[in-house]
């Protein structure tokens, strides 16, 4: 294994730290427990947005935190869970009395550690709503979840919610838009290679130098099926059939496409993809309102791609339109 890190035990406290050194002007982070919240001054009055979970999926979450986002992001070790006590520390630090919404990955320790800061807030007099993002069709249950996964339509999720509570709507308004997000948005990945844990040492799953995976999790979980290497055209094709079967889209469907790289894919493939994905909707009569090509939503250094798409209204594109000012997504400032 080679990385730039130090200790194994220690790379998410040091990346963190390095983040905050780095970024000060958009994100201050507390140690004790961890959490990254915005460094600008919290508007009374205004819901705040929270996400989390295992850290090695950068820039997701604490790339997204600032104006049109999240207020606050809570990373826990790679791959893993963060635990409530962070979870709840950052609901106490950026509710300002209209609310707080969690935005949760569909993975059981997600979920249940969410789930227990909440009701621990709840008991502070701070209202919280959760929602559950869920994108990935490639399968219904994995070795980390109870259904489909949460993967690269969380962004989207963080987005347009956050889109929402920054022109002022209430916790209720804000928490409706992100689940009809999670209600239209798809997605599904490959992987061309695996990732390697720091703490483990060894690649998450072994891929013969032709193979490749077709719906690939993000924390290295097994897909739908390996097939011989292929073109991008052809690979393509194996993530967006089932997106397409799921979403069931319509002639004249506005939507906004997310081709996402999994970490140690050149952005010259994922414009290739982007390509393929364009011409299957065109070809379907299919509007490609907005799109957006990069890594967003990664699994360390895995080679491999995913693609989302969100079956959109007018208000999400208005809302996937309006002005984000974060580390890692900035438009319209």
């Amino acid at each position: 294994m080679k990385k730039l890190i130090n200790d194994p035990q220690n790379v998410v406290v040091e990346s963190v730290r390095g983040f905050a050194v780095a970024h000060s002007d958009h994100v201050t982070v507390h140690e004790d427990p961890m959490f990254v919240a915005r460094a600008e001054k919290k508007e009374d009055g205004k819901v705040a947005l929270i996400s989390g979970g295992g850290s090695g999926h950068e820039p997701l979450h604490a790339g997204f935190v600032g104006f049109g986002m999240l207020d606050a992001a809570v990373p826990g070790a790679v791959f893993t869970s963060p635990t409530p006590d962070p979870i709840l520390a950052a609901t106490q630090d950026v509710d300002r009395g209209a609310g707080v919404l969690h935005i949760v990955k569909n993975y059981t320790g997600d979920v249940l550690n969410f789930e227990t800061a909440a009701e621990l807030a709840e008991a502070e007099d701070i209202k919280v709503t959760s929602v559950i993002v869920n994108d990935d069709v490639a399968v219904e249950d994995s070795l980390y979840t109870a259904g489909r996964r949460g993967v690269a339509g969380t962004m989207l999720v963080e987005k347009i919610a956050g889109a929402a509570a920054e022109r002022g709507d209430d916790l209720e308004s804000v928490t409706a838009v992100a689940q009809r997000v999670i209600d239209n948005v798809r997605s599904m990945g490959v992987a061309l290679s695996a990732c390697t844990v720091p703490h483990a040492g060894t690649p998450s799953f072994e891929l013969a130098e032709d193979e490749v995976e077709i719906g690939i999790g993000i924390h290295g979980e097994p897909g739908r099926h390996r097939i011989p290497m292929a073109t991008a055209d052809d690979i393509t094709d194996q993530l967006v059939d089932p997106i397409l079967k799921d979403l069931d889209l319509k002639d004249g469907d506005k939507t906004i496409v997310l081709v996402n790289g999994m970490g140690g894919t050149p952005l010259s493939e994922l414009y290739i993809v982007y390509g393929r994905v364009a011409k299957r909707l065109k070809d379907l009569g299919v509007d490609v309102t907005r799109s957006l090509v990069g890594s967003y939503v990664t699994s360390l250094e895995m080679q491999g791609c995913s693609v989302t798409v969100l079956r959109a209204d007018d208000e999400m594109i208005d809302l996937y339109d309006a002005p984000v000012n974060t580390v890692a997504y900035r438009k319209g400032m």
